[in-house]
């Protein structure tokens, strides 16, 4: 990812988190179980951290995904939200598109995810708190839940326990599309 794909520029997004919790690079590093270079090239735009990646070092401050890319709030409760509205939480071969910017308060994380032929959410598998849930438009899916392995395909759905390591790989030659759930807001 780079700050290009988003309105945000996530190495400036990273600096002013961590140091508004008073932390060196190091001592996130530390926390978030990366190298401290890791820390600094993001920081520095350097990198782009896979979806995995990125969420492992906001674990150190702790913050989710949704909440690094949101937006500040409004001042009225914004009930339909148009294509063009969907908050982008990732790029490159992965798009996440949030419903809302802005998820303080919430208890529920909708997202329209699209993946590109081989696509993948990270080496490291993902875990949070909360129960997950999704349902495949197009393609084809490998869906790897605490050590079992399920294909999916349009149609067919997932539903399990996010604190179970998983996993998400397009495993079809065109692009996979669906639309997921997570509560509480974690992802």
């Amino acid at each position: 990812m780079n700050a290009t794909h988003f309105d945000i520029d996530v190495g400036a997004r990273l600096r002013d988190l961590r140091l508004k919790q008073g932390l060196s690079q190091r001592a996130l590093a530390k926390r978030a179980g990366v190298s401290n270079a890791t820390v600094s090239m993001v920081e520095a735009n350097r990198i782009s951290p896979s979806v995995s990646g990125l969420r492992q070092i906001l674990a150190g401050i702790p913050i989710s995904l949704g909440e690094f890319f949101a937006g500040p709030p409004g001042d009225r409760e914004q009930v339909v939200f148009r294509a063009d509205e969907l908050k982008e939480i990732a790029g490159g071969p992965i798009s996440f598109r949030q419903v809302g910017a802005n998820l303080e308060g919430r208890a529920l994380q909708m997202i329209h995810e699209r993946y590109r032929p081989g696509a993948e959410s990270g080496k490291a598998m993902l875990s949070h708190q909360g129960e997950e849930a999704g349902l495949v438009i197009r393609g084809r899916m490998l869906l790897e839940v605490a050590g079992a392995r399920y294909e999916l395909g349009p149609g067919d759905a997932y539903f399990f326990d996010s604190r179970q390591p998983h996993a998400f790989k397009n495993i079809g030659e065109g692009e996979l599309e669906l639309v997921s759930a997570c509560t509480p807001p974690t992802f």
